[in-house]
């Protein structure tokens, strides 16, 4: 009977090809865990070959030595959904055996949106702010815009939406090169610069290195509103690490409630994702790294021996392989989180007048006694007890001023708590236990910020 029924099966004529699937994760898993007898993946199957397939369609048409690198991320666990380290593993000229998604490469204008976070939770400038676009040099350093052409005054909100150069690079002046850096790094982020050289204004267009990532794991910090975790794509690993701080809970939303703004792709549809671009210098490598309720979804494309290729630019080639991979998800993207208690949302003329206009650091100087706000009380660094009242409700915390012209300002977090009274003191609602970054803005811009520790 068993050997009637083999001879009547029909001998394959043709060996099929054994069944491959995401073989760069598979390798750095049996790398990462080593005599470990079965070892579980985080990725979607699904996805990982849809995305698969997009990203190797996507390169044939973009030419024989481009590659792509696509990753996708859980925001809530950190875990990877995805994860295309190029566009075919057994392609000799594409490199394909090098992830890209591990590659330390330019990331172009792509951390221009971190900026602008540690902007807004300063205090000094609001999504609606007035910003100038214009020439401008600091020292030898003269940014210049893309199209090589300048904007005027602009919105801030539309500075990042455009991704103008010089905006950003002003706001990285007054936020401060090194503290942007420490503050990546902080978030779990390893950048690269180049050897013995300090973080400068030149990193805001993408002059260090970082990875796909890394840059998916900072995006997905703003989708959280603030923190990171760490990715982790083998799902029988321990990693217990605490999340890691990125910014305030305001200022994480009011960056993705700009980028949700971003005019999309052709194939994209508005007000759905929000996104980001980046192209580096010399059109080695073009980016999108982009958010919605739930997934980030990171995006490189360029050659893997860093060659330039003309016209290879973030919006054109990586955007709409973003657009197209989260229509791939099946899924309707999902909301972003709502607003955090207590921002400041309010068009430019019912802004606080300090927040009506950015003013670079040199417009901050001023003639005469008039000297810049300074906060007294509370003094930063130190630990304040809230009394609370019979209600369990926290009473109010006063804040005291010296200097400064008046109306001034204050922010707590990056929202606004009210002016500072005649006697430059005010009481304001402290939040939860934790720490509180205090800022005063007085009627020339000028600034003073505490980081106080409440319990």
């Amino acid at each position: 009977m068993e050997a009637a029924q083999a001879k009547a099966t029909v001998v394959p004529k043709l060996r099929k090809p054994m069944p491959i699937l995401a073989p760069h994760s598979s390798d750095q898993a049996v790398a990462t865990m080593k005599d470990t007898p079965e070892i579980r993946l985080t990725l979607d199957a699904n996805l990982q070959k849809v995305l698969e397939a997009l990203a190797r369609d996507r390169a044939l048409a973009l030419g024989p030595d481009i590659s792509i690198g696509i990753i996708a991320v859980d925001n809530a666990s950190g875990e990877v959904l995805a994860h295309v380290g190029s566009a075919d593993y057994f392609d000799e000229r594409r490199a394909g055996q090098v992830d890209m998604t591990r590659a330390v490469r330019s990331p172009g204008s792509t951390l221009k949106p971190f900026i602008y976070g540690l902007a807004f939770e300063d205090g000094f400038v609001h999504p609606e702010s007035l910003i100038d676009d214009r020439p401008i040099r600091f020292g030898s350093y003269a940014p210049e815009n893309f199209d090589m052409t300048f904007q005027g005054t602009v919105p801030v909100r539309r500075a990042l939406q455009l991704s103008l150069n010089v905006p950003a690079i002003a706001l990285l002046d007054r936020v401060g090169s090194s503290r942007l850096s420490s503050r990546l790094k902080q978030a779990g982020t390893s950048l690269v610069l180049p050897k013995d050289e300090a973080p400068g204004l030149a990193m805001g267009l993408g002059g260090v290195g970082i990875t796909l990532q890394d840059l998916a794991q900072l995006y997905a910090g703003l989708a959280r509103l603030g923190t990171t975790k760490p990715l982790r794509e083998i799902a029988n690993s321990k990693d217990e690490r605490e999340p890691m701080r990125l910014m305030d809970q305001a200022a994480a939303w009011q960056v993705g409630n700009v980028l949700i703004g971003t005019p999309p792709p052709e194939n994209g549809t508005h007000n759905r994702i929000a996104f980001k671009t980046g192209t580096s210098y010399g059109y080695r490598d073009a980016w999108s790294v982009g958010f919605d309720g739930k997934i980030t979804i990171g995006v490189w494309v360029g050659r893997p021996d860093g060659a330039p290729v003309p016209g290879l630019i973030g919006r054109a080639a990586a955007a709409p392989i973003l657009f197209d991979a989260f229509a791939r998800t099946g899924k309707i993207p999902a909301p972003l989180p709502k607003s955090p208690k207590g921002v400041l949302v309010a068009a430019n003329a019912k802004l606080p007048p300090p927040l009506r206009r950015f003013r670079p650091m040199g417009e901050l100087v001023r003639a005469g006694s008039d000297q810049a706000p300074r906060i007294q009380f509370p003094i930063n660094g130190s630990r304040i007890d809230v009394d609370r009242t019979a209600d369990g409700q926290n009473a109010g915390m006063p804040v005291k001023v010296a200097g400064g012209v008046l109306p001034m300002t204050v922010l707590v977090n990056g929202a606004s708590a009210g002016e500072i009274d005649s006697r430059r003191q005010r009481l304001v609602e402290p939040p939860g236990p934790g720490f509180a970054r205090l800022t005063v803005i007085d009627a020339t811009g000028a600034a003073d910020t505490v980081v106080i520790r409440i319990q």
